[in-house]
């Protein structure tokens, strides 16, 4: 695991990469890889890396090169079928020098081309520079795992990083502020890819590559996912069949030449991968689990009792308030806007283990995998709603709210709304942190412009999905997982020098999931239905009968107390004032109204004071709306 920069000219008429910048680059993401670093310089391409080592710890230098140097590659992530790539590529006559997984990526590309990136099975971002054939190579890996930036510059170049703080160090880096990417960030709490908060720089998306050659830089998908023909055969073979993909998913991502451990929440998905880790262990299995004072957002007593039962070397910490001052150091590590708050104790659980192993698993995935979040469940209740009532019940709905008492009349309005629009933003409205009264206290006059879904739309429009719930779950696993969860896993823990493995979020199980009938995954009110049998079988009934409680924090409790002078403070800035973005009065209202508990604005708050920590820290120039 590391992380990887460089500096591309991508036009004949671009100037050779400067000396210095990409050791600067590299530098600003140390901590993704303090292990190791290099850099190759040419005439047309500087590429650089900082490695955490996994495998090979001994071996494994990067940049790595072709044996006539030729060839020249970086490479951050993990690719879990390179023994079984290796030996083909042995037969194809390669000859190997290191026992890493980063040269099995360079042979690959020497003889299969831009043809690897598809059959390589792992997570990663990638760059190899081809001499030969005067091309450059980016690519990211098909679920996005591993984040990678790039920017055009003005003259030319092509600047590249795997976060986006470190093209701040390229001259002539352009910080214009993409108002359409802020205004995603207050609807959706993330800048959903390809774009990111500037205006100039974007995200390469997963499964996507990008070829530069002849003067062009050309963005290409590689793979997708595909949720037909369904499979076939009873419940009890297809339970049997799902079991033996997960359980392969963990066991390849054992391999490892460092310690490791895993993150245990108490939910569904960490403890079947924890309790498959420890069946696969000859030694106990290190696990890592956080709390809160606050009993209802607690999930440590679940975690202890899934880790006594599977034997675990159990670890545990409970985040004070204290720890929110964490808040003001995340936005440096998240380097652009980013609303989940629940980095927070992710960032927290991820230093814990950092004092311990240097890998964990995860058991992220498999809520958009086999539909967990309860939202689906409501979701697919409000479209029977819409379907039986011939449309009328909107409008009924909104009549009912007009004569109703004010608590219950804001609830029903809300989903007269929801009932009156069309897919998908009858869905995106649901799970959108802010609606129009949000928007418009945010932004005043302006917010005519904001909160439409626009970016997010073509995610949810697949034509050849044909259960409209699997065009959801499909658009959840190209937005809401790859730009807030996985960033959130990412960031957390390489701020801790910490790789994280997702078996759930393995190509194979992916593309097996995909094909389960869909009364599989969500039967009646029960998500993650087939995953929950084979759970029933790993963990004791009483964790998995509970209610799903996710990753949060007690954001409205802690605005009213120990975040509160740092809210009021940030918010009442000279600097924050000045940037002419908000409606000032909306926010100083918004801000009355949660502390004088009329309501509930903690989620709202929070990306205010997420963005003014990151504008303070990274700045940005306003050229206007767009």
């Amino acid at each position: 695991m590391c992380g990887i920069a460089g500096l591309l000219a991508v036009r004949g008429d671009a100037p050779a990469p400067a000396p210095g910048v990409v050791e600067a680059m590299c530098e600003t993401i140390l901590h993704r890889g303090p292990d190791d670093g290099g850099v190759y310089s040419g005439a047309r391409a500087h590429i650089g890396m900082r490695r955490l080592a996994i495998i090979d710890v001994a071996g494994g230098h990067q940049p790595m090169a072709s044996p006539d140097a030729r060839v020249q590659m970086v490479f951050n992530g993990e690719i879990y079928n390179f023994r079984e790539l290796r030996a083909e590529l042995v037969t194809a006559g390669c000859q190997f020098h290191t026992d890493s997984d980063s040269e099995v990526v360079l042979h690959a590309y020497l003889v299969w081309g831009v043809d690897a990136i598809a059959r390589l099975r792992g997570m990663f971002a990638i760059c190899v520079v081809d001499l030969n054939r005067n091309r450059t190579l980016l690519a990211r890996d098909r679920i996005g795992k591993k984040p990678l930036y790039y920017a055009h510059l003005a003259n030319g170049q092509l600047a590249f990083a795997s976060e986006l703080k470190a093209l701040h160090k390229v001259p002539g880096f352009d910080n214009t502020l993409d108002h359409a990417a802020l205004r995603d960030y207050f609807t959706f709490g993330y800048v959903p890819t390809p774009a990111s908060i500037y205006r100039t720089t974007r995200k390469l998306p997963p499964a996507h590559l990008m070829v530069i050659e002849h003067g062009q830089a050309v963005v290409q998908e590689y793979a997708q996912i595909n949720f037909g023909p369904k499979l076939t055969g009873s419940e009890a073979d297809l339970k049997a069949q799902l079991a033996e993909q997960i359980e392969q998913a963990v066991k390849v991502r054992l391999v490892s030449d460092v310690p490791f451990g895993a993150f245990l929440s108490g939910g569904t998905d960490s403890s079947v991968v924890c309790a498959l880790m420890a069946r696969n262990l000859s030694q106990p299995l290190k696990t890592f689990t956080i709390g809160f004072n606050e009993r209802e957002f607690n999930e440590m007593p679940d975690a202890a009792r899934v880790a006594q039962h599977i034997g675990a070397d159990h670890h545990e910490l409970v985040v004070s308030p204290d720890a929110v001052t964490l808040t003001q150091q995340l936005s440096w590590f998240f380097d652009e806007p980013f609303g989940d708050s629940s980095s927070i104790p992710t960032f927290v659980v991820a230093r814990l283990a950092s004092e311990h192993v240097k890998m964990v698993l995860s058991g992220d995935g498999g809520d958009e995998l086999f539909a967990g979040y309860d939202r689906y469940q409501r979701y697919r209740q409000l479209a029977r709603l819409n379907e039986r009532s011939f449309g009328m019940a909107g409008p009924l709905l909104d009549g009912a709210s007009r004569v109703l008492s004010k608590r219950h009349a804001s609830r029903l309005a809300r989903i007269a709304a929801r009932l009156g629009q069309s897919y998908p933003d009858q869905y995106l409205s649901g799970v959108a942190l802010s609606n129009a009264d949000d928007l418009q206290l945010l932004f005043g006059t302006q917010a005519g412009s904001h909160g439409t879904y626009e970016s997010l739309r073509g995610f949810f429009g697949r034509d050849d999905i044909a259960e409209p719930m699997e065009k959801i779950l499909y658009g959840d696993m190209r937005s809401y997982l790859v730009d807030d969860i996985l960033v959130k896993v990412d960031r957390a823990t390489m701020a801790n020098s910490l790789e994280a493995r997702a078996p759930l979020l393995d190509q194979d199980l992916i593309a097996f999931a995909a094909r389960l009938p869909f009364d599989l995954k969500l039967r009646g009110n029960t998500g993650k239905y087939l995953l929950k049998q084979i759970a029933n079988d790993l963990l004791p009934a009483d964790v998995l009968n509970k209610p799903k409680q996710g990753f949060a924090i007690p954001l409205d409790q802690w605005f009213r107390g120990e975040l509160k002078p740092l809210l009021l403070d940030t918010l009442s800035s000279s600097a924050f004032r000045a940037r002419g973005l908000f409606n000032l009065a909306g926010i100083d209202t918004m801000v009355d109204q949660h502390m004088a508990g009329t309501h509930q604005r903690g989620e709202m708050l929070w990306l205010l004071l997420g963005f003014e920590l990151w504008a303070q820290r990274f700045g940005y120039t306003d050229a206007g709306a767009h």
